[in-house]
């Protein structure tokens, strides 16, 4: 990678249901450590203020929760994602839970306002639910939708007050820029975990998801080069990797929505090499590790390390 990586440590995890994810961006940094790999020292890295301490406040907004923060939370990384790009850096993203993407992709945009931006995402959950549809109420399964600004009020189960569609709607401008992110240009990988709101509204988009069977059956290279093709009318690219797209049994526990039937380690880290290969990509994120939840010690951690470092290392 020619340009110079930049490390923006984002450890808010107020869009999770369970605490803990903002602790994996330093059980990353420990499982380094302990590899003997100086991965963290020798990048520079920006550390973004939190508002964690929301946890503590009593929740008004049960259809967002913690919205009026993550929206905070979002602007600031917004600019830090923007400034870094501006000094024509390779922002490497370390978040806590994945409702940061909003604002890392309104930093991307606020740089690039005239570029088509084709989004990968790496994930067990399609994340395209709005305070409207929403079981839980945690935004973390929520920045697709905000991206694209969508509602989806024709499967609207959930009334919301004016404070959380006011938060929303600042949200969904957040990364509108005169044009929107399209939906042509989402592409999913191993999406296996939805609600039937996701399933209809992903059909009623046409958004590809390229299954871990598929992937299987297909091969990475040629489903890769299928991916590239569909965005290749794409000038910029955004990569986010939610580790709970790798297989839950046979992995790690150590995120806050595991699923089996996933990706292997071995699976994701050929996927994001070859992704990575392509020069349109200008900002990767990676998120949702949660070392208290991890049965194994840090496993999960090294793992993702490990990812990171055949990716981005030596």
């Amino acid at each position: 990678m020619e340009r110079p990586i930049e490390l923006i440590k984002n450890r808010s995890d107020i869009g999770a249901g369970t605490r803990g994810a903002d602790l994996g961006i330093d059980a990353m940094e420990i499982a380094a450590i302990n590899k003997g790999s100086f991965f963290f020292k020798k990048h520079p890295f920006i550390d973004v203020p939190t508002r964690n301490e929301s946890v503590y406040e009593i929740e008004g907004n049960t259809c967002a929760k913690h919205i009026k923060q993550i929206y905070q939370q979002c602007k600031d990384l917004c600019s830090i994602v923007e400034n870094s790009l501006m000094k024509a850096n390779f922002p490497l993203v370390f978040s806590g839970d994945h409702s940061s993407a909003i604002g890392t992709v309104a930093g991307i945009r606020a740089k690039f306002p005239n570029k088509k931006l084709g989004i990968i995402w790496i994930d067990a959950h399609a994340d395209i639910h709005s305070p409207y549809t929403t079981p839980s109420g945690n935004m973390h399964g929520m920045p697709i939708a905000a991206i694209l600004g969508i509602d989806n009020t024709s499967a609207q189960k959930n009334d919301i007050n004016p404070e959380t569609q006011a938060y929303w709607n600042k949200l969904k401008a957040m990364s509108d820029h005169g044009t929107r992110v399209e939906k042509e240009h989402i592409v999913y990988f191993g999406v296996r975990d939805t609600e039937i709101e996701e399933d209809q509204l992903i059909e009623k988009l046409g958004i590809k998801n390229y299954k871990v069977d598929e992937v299987r059956r297909k091969g990475i290279p040629a489903c890769i080069a299928e991916c590239q093709e569909r965005l290749s009318d794409c000038d910029i690219l955004y990569v986010s990797f939610d580790v709970d797209s790798m297989d839950s049994d046979l992995v790690s526990e150590g995120t806050g929505t595991p699923v089996p039937k996933g990706f292997l380690p071995s699976e994701v880290q050929e996927i994001i090499i070859d992704l990575m290969k392509d020069e349109r990509v200008k900002c990767f994120e990676i998120v949702e590790v949660n070392p208290l939840l991890d049965k194994q010690g840090n496993k999960m951690a090294e793992i993702a390390f490990e990812i990171l470092e055949k990716t981005f290392g030596f």
